[in-house]
């Protein structure tokens, strides 16, 4: 089967991503995987590994959200350096 035929289930999921099966499957239910790309057996969903090229979870990595870019350097008063 060519691989842009084949589809994963959890486990190839959890495999890619190096988590257990049921990380992966709680993953799915909290909405932080890709939408699945098949869906018609009930609860097996599969995913096409292209699905996961460039994709990156969620809570994994830099923090974006905590250091944007408009965020002001500490100061050293802020840090506790200051006049005493």
């Amino acid at each position: 089967m060519a691989d842009d035929q084949q589809l994963w289930g959890y486990p190839e999921v959890a495999a890619h991503l190096g988590i257990s099966v049921s990380a992966a499957r709680n993953r799915k239910s909290r909405g932080t995987l890709p939408a699945p790309d098949d869906t018609t057996v009930p609860d097996r969903p599969r995913w096409r590994p292209a699905t996961f090229q460039g994709w990156k979870p969620v809570g994994r990595g830099f923090r974006s959200d905590l250091h944007g870019e408009s965020a002001p350097p500490a100061s050293p008063t802020a840090s506790g350096q200051g006049a005493s």
